[in-house]
């Protein structure tokens, strides 16, 4: 391994102990469950089945069926209420007990028009329910082996399908209105089925828990159809740990995370490049709304989600590799195309802030549009990727955003548990935003996003369409025709620093405690508040008042000198002002590297006759600043490990040191060269009549 290779893994090192210290353990287990493996990938997506169904579900209220009924197209009519005199003669009065009646591959259940609370699945456990013994999550919910859900069906799941096979569950209602599954907040799942292959759910609503509607685990096989999911502390939907997916014409509204999550979605393209001979989940025709997220996964592995609508949530859609415990990880080959991802700008952290989110999950008023979000993510954006690897993005119409259209960062693997040197710089490569509709809406109406791109740097193979708008960095690599094919392709190893220190501030954040991370503008700091600014004010303040007083000490004699001077403090000025419009991409910050640069290179030039070698280290910082100027602004420079912002910081430091020395040192006193020793003064000659010694005497 080179030495810059190890010095870079080192500074990422660095920086995944501060990352530690600031993510908290509740925010990194958004979502726990027992070990799990991936299905074996020998199933195939149900198909649905339209003969008589085996078993029926309703209430014994000829009046209420009556009226639920009143308004169906005669044929649907007549079909119910033949169907609601069999269900009284010989069907079932609550879902729970039809499935527990299921003895065979292949049945269906019909549930008919009615509000089912499943009442005797509501009470608490009792006897040796109430006393499992197994870990807890850190949202205080058990996490229960397979054996023990089978044991103690109730304990977190209004309806608990366990071991079914080929089971077909669809409501006869004329809409997905008619049939509404209700937890009222008694349970984590409304509706769970676990190691149920061909399981296939069809025209129902399921609403109001402690975590998902309507969860799907370890299935090789399962569709979800024209199904409804509302108003629960965490998901809509939840698929995990499955393969042959299919989610169509869905809705699910009112989540404290995401409507629709097919998360740890079987890994089948792990090692593979753009090209995949299929995908393990399929989500079309659905619509998720006023969510904390329309759509998350968390190892989203091998998803293709097209034709659908994701708008009035605080984010459109985010996948990630930043929380552990999740099969598949780092997340990669998810494929978004063809859909509506806009308007995405809600932003229900003040229901945190002010003390609703602490309230019992009934009292909280998820019915009147209340949201209590469960992890942090920028508001106001359209596609998250929090560490992601070989993901599509094209065709899509992403708009009216005020924040971003497109959000790339990376995750070091020590986030997901993983601590191998070689893993921690391995997310957020080879990901492709290519013929996306960007500001503008199917119609053709002008609806931008107040940015384009916001990326921290990191990361290689990523490209972007040319005529991407306004973004962060203002120069992209660009996408060629064909997949694969990036022009001026960069291989950052760390993001940019201050984007870093933004996202390490941000993650901490816990809706348990109200804490709310102060400085992040995702919580709404403007101005002063944001860390940005404050870095970028800290760093101009010690530069500006270092360099004046470098030059008044030893330079202000030079002309060269107190030009470069102002030079360098108007750039530094407009650095800070630069940093308090982080949300609208500008000139201003390449415009702050060039003046400031330029301020260090004529300093330097001017610090030459003095001290040499310091002179030639303020060139030197100069260099790396205008070279991080064209970086920012004209062309990301590829092939190196590390943006020059980083080595300009470090060199920074040291540079700072070295002035307050250079100008604290008293300037030498002239030392005269020594006087000259007086000449001899010349005898003055004799007078001949004048005795000159004894002999003179004794003549």
């Amino acid at each position: 391994m080179s030495w810059t290779r190890r010095f870079v893994l080192a500074l990422s090192a660095v920086l995944a102990a501060l990352a530690t210290a600031l993510v908290t353990a509740p925010a990194a287990q958004a979502h726990e469950e027992r070990p799990v493996t991936f299905p074996d990938g020998s199933g195939s997506v149900p198909t649905l089945r339209t003969g008589e169904p085996d078993l029926l579900v309703c209430k014994n209220d000829p009046a209420d069926f009556r009226r639920r009924t009143a308004a169906f197209p005669a044929g649907l009519k007549a079909r119910n209420l033949t169907l609601f005199d069999r269900c009284r003669r010989q069907g079932y009065r609550h879902l729970q007990q039809a499935v527990d009646a299921v003895d065979r591959p292949g049945m269906t259940i019909a549930i008919l028009p009615g509000l089912y609370e499943e009442e005797p699945s509501q009470p608490a456990p009792t006897g040796a329910c109430a006393t499992l013994k197994a870990p807890k999550s850190s949202f205080g919910y058990q996490i229960l082996s397979y054996e023990q859900q089978k044991q103690c069906p109730h304990n977190q799941n209004l309806v608990a399908i366990l071991g079914k096979k080929n089971l077909q569950i669809e409501g006869t209602g004329a809409s997905r209105l008619d049939v509404v599954i209700d937890a009222r907040y008694t349970k984590l799942n409304a509706i769970r089925a676990d190691g149920s292959d061909g399981v296939y759910f069809r025209n129902f609503t399921a609403q109001r828990t402690t975590f998902n509607s309507l969860y799907v685990l370890a299935a090789d096989g399962f569709v979800i159809d024209d199904v409804l999911t509302r108003w629960n502390d965490e998901y809509g939907f939840l698929t995990f740990a499955s393969d042959h997916g299919l989610y169509k014409n869905c809705e699910s509204y009112g989540n404290g995370d995401s409507g629709i999550y097919p998360g740890s979605a079987s890994d089948i393209n792990d090692g593979r490049g753009y090209d995949v001979p299929r995908y393990s989940i399929e989500i079309t025709g659905c619509r998720s709304h006023h969510n904390m997220v329309g759509y998350s996964g968390t190892a989203g592995d091998s998803v293709w989600v097209h034709d659908n609508e994701l708008d009035h949530n605080m984010g459109g859609a985010s996948m990630d590799s930043a929380f552990p415990g999740h099969p598949g990880l780092p997340q990669n080959h998810a494929r978004f195309e063809r859909n509506l991802i806009h308007d995405n700008n809600q932003n229900y952290y003040p229901y945190v802030a002010d003390g609703t989110c602490a309230k019992p999950p009934a009292e909280r008023g998820y019915e009147q549009g209340v949201v209590c979000p469960q992890i942090s993510m920028p508001p106001g954006t359209g596609i998250i990727t929090a560490g992601g690897n070989w993901n599509l993005y094209e065709n899509n119409w992403i708009y009216g955003h005020q924040r971003a259209a497109f959000f790339l960062s990376a995750v070091p693997a020590f986030i997901r548990g993983e601590s191998a040197w070689g893993k921690q710089t391995d997310t957020s490569h080879h990901n492709r935003y290519a013929a996306n509709h960007l500001g503008v809406d199917r119609a053709g109406n002008i609806r931008p996003n107040r940015t384009d791109v916001w990326w921290d740097g990191q990361g290689s193979g990523n490209c972007w369409q040319p005529g991407t708008g306004a973004g962060t960095p203002y120069a992209l690599p660009g996408c060629g025709p064909r997949r694969g094919d990036v022009s001026g392709d960069t291989r950052r190893l760390v993001g940019e620093p201050v984007k870093l220190a933004q996202l390490l501030v941000c993650a901490d954040y816990n809706v348990q405690a109200r804490r709310l991370p102060a400085g992040c503008d995702w919580y709404g700091a403007r101005g002063i508040q944001r860390v940005e600014t404050q870095l970028t004010l800290g760093t101009a303040a010690v530069l500006a008042l270092v360099g004046t007083i470098l030059w008044w000490r030893r330079l202000r004699g030079s002309r060269l000198a107190g030009a470069a001077t102002l030079l360098g403090l108007l750039g530094l000025a407009l650095d800070v002002t630069a940093s308090t419009l982080a949300l609208t991409p500008t000139v201003l910050p390449a415009l702050a590297l060039l003046l400031t640069g330029l301020w260090w290179t004529a300093l330097g030039i001017a610090l030459r006759p003095h001290r040499r070698f310091f002179a030639w280290t303020t060139i030197t910082l100069g260099a790396l600043t205008l070279l991080d100027a064209f970086d920012k602004a004209v062309l990301m420079i590829p092939w190196i490990p590390l943006s020059p912002a980083w080595i300009r910081g470090l060199l920074a430091v040291v540079w700072v040191l070295w002035a307050v020395i250079a100008a604290g040192t008293r300037r030498p006193t002239p030392t005269l060269p020594p006087a000259p020793a007086p000449l001899p003064t010349p005898s003055t000659p004799s007078d001949p009549s004048t005795p000159s010694g004894p002999a003179g005497g004794a003549a």
